[in-house]
């Protein structure tokens, strides 16, 4: 069965791919009132974020577009301090769309929602003429509850440590090899990342930045966080985690690993004193969170090799890998 512009006339078909589909994997009682607005209630400082999807292809290894759609938007709010509590979702649909292989991405939303409690409170739902979209796009929208306060990309001190969460360049590395026909085994790292904010959180770092390293990977993240806060950032090459196929399909193709999109990895800036218990807690989460750096004096990003010669990282430049997430 295919998707047809009738789904997105307002009338019956409308009707029930809203019931059958969305109720039924997005149930809650504030969503099923079917109101013009979702009215919620809120405690204390709110986050608010918004993010829209295109990615190509729309399944990858380990995820798809749905799954990257609720993973981007709550590990922004993550980013935040604060804890996804609810969602708004907006699908841009192409006619001649598969209804099955829709089917599998809200069913892949559901399943990231339930994994942190959040909600899905709110919706809308396009279908346009066929080439007007490329299959499906994705807006969701997200509110969460702070729960630490003051993580800024502009508090960043000299001494203050600079860690990883994982091994870099998983998504963007996936993503590439899905476009060029390159056989590989190697799954994105698209993951929710609130549970190891958390745990930071109720261990009493006192977490000075957060930054999910998406599209411009690790190098966009230590460039803006070197401008907001006016500072210099060293990071030894040695340290930075990369798996063994992300550096060859970087050799095959010419891309640079730090550059990459992740899309469940991020940058986490402390206090030196907290570093090694912070290294403690993201092991616990993934093998690969390394400390990789340290906020020095200055006003550039700088790699500094195994040999002790260094070089600076820039900003990304050109179209690099388009339609990432």
């Amino acid at each position: 069965m295919k998707i047809t512009l009738a789904y997105g006339g307002g009338g019956e078909e409308t009707q029930k791919l809203i019931k059958d589909l969305f109720y039924k994997n997005f149930s809650n009682e504030i969503l099923e009132s079917a109101e013009d607005a979702a009215v919620l209630e809120l405690k204390g400082k709110t986050a608010y974020t918004t993010d829209s999807f295109t990615i190509s292809p729309i399944f990858f290894n380990g995820g798809n577009i749905g799954k990257l759609s609720i993973a981007g938007t709550c590990n922004d709010l993550a980013m935040m301090g604060a804890k996804p509590k609810y969602l708004s979702v907006g699908f841009m649909i192409e006619e001649g769309f598969e209804f099955s292989d829709l089917e599998k991405i809200v069913k892949s939303m559901a399943n990231e929602l339930k994994k942190i409690n959040a909600k899905i409170v709110c919706g809308d739902t396009k279908v346009v003429p066929a080439g007007s979209v490329d299959k499906i796009f994705i807006n969701t929208s997200g509110i969460g509850e702070i729960k630490q306060d003051n993580i800024s990309a502009h508090n960043l001190n000299k001494g203050d440590a600079i860690l990883v969460s994982r091994d870099i360049g998983r998504h963007g590395t996936v993503v590439m090899a899905h476009r060029y026909g390159v056989e590989s085994d190697i799954e994105t790292d698209c993951k929710l990342l609130w549970d190891e904010v958390k745990a930071l959180i109720d261990a009493g770092i006192n977490i000075k930045a957060l930054r999910d390293a998406t599209r411009g990977g690790i190098s966009a993240v230590l460039n803006e966080w070197s401008e907001a806060s006016n500072v210099g950032i060293e990071i030894e090459e040695d340290k930075i985690p990369i798996s063994d196929e992300v550096i060859g399909l970087c050799e095959i193709f010419g891309f640079e690993p730090m550059d990459l999109a992740n899309e469940g990895t991020f940058i986490l800036a402390v206090e030196d004193k907290e570093k090694e218990k912070a290294l403690e807690i993201l092991k616990k989460f993934n093998k690969n969170a390394s400390i990789i750096g340290k906020v020095t004096e200055g006003e550039k990003v700088v790699l500094k090799s195994p040999w002790g010669s260094k070089r600076y990282i820039e900003l990304p430049k050109g179209e690099l890998l388009p339609r990432i997430c």
